[in-house]
């Protein structure tokens, strides 16, 4: 855990997983219970939470982007649209940021 927390890109790639965390357990297990059952108290909880996780992800992968000097048109947008593809951030972690992180030797 201390090895994300120490850099920008180790703070994206927690933000990538929580925020891929949220959107799977979203569409997989509260959407479901809330069309199925009724029970809409977990969608009005994760509801949000998603939202904010988004919203941080997106800022942070601008804020590293441009940190980083990474090119819109190969890093930034692919970063960017994974976030709204279930379990995208998953494969940008691992493919992307992961190797990044490791070859800054953060």
């Amino acid at each position: 855990m201390k090895t994300f927390l120490n850099s920008n890109i180790g703070k994206l790639r927690l933000l990538a997983i929580l925020e891929g965390v949220s959107l799977l357990i979203l569409v997989f297990v509260s959407v479901p219970l809330k069309r199925i059952y009724g029970v809409t108290t977990l969608s009005s909880i994760l509801g949000p939470v998603h939202g904010i996780l988004f919203l941080l992800f997106v800022m942070n992968t601008i804020s590293v982007g441009t940190e980083l000097n990474w090119k819109l048109k190969q890093t930034t947008w692919k970063i960017l649209l994974a976030c709204i593809i279930p379990f995208g951030t998953f494969y940008i972690d691992s493919k992307i940021l992961k190797p990044l992180h490791k070859k800054i030797g953060q």
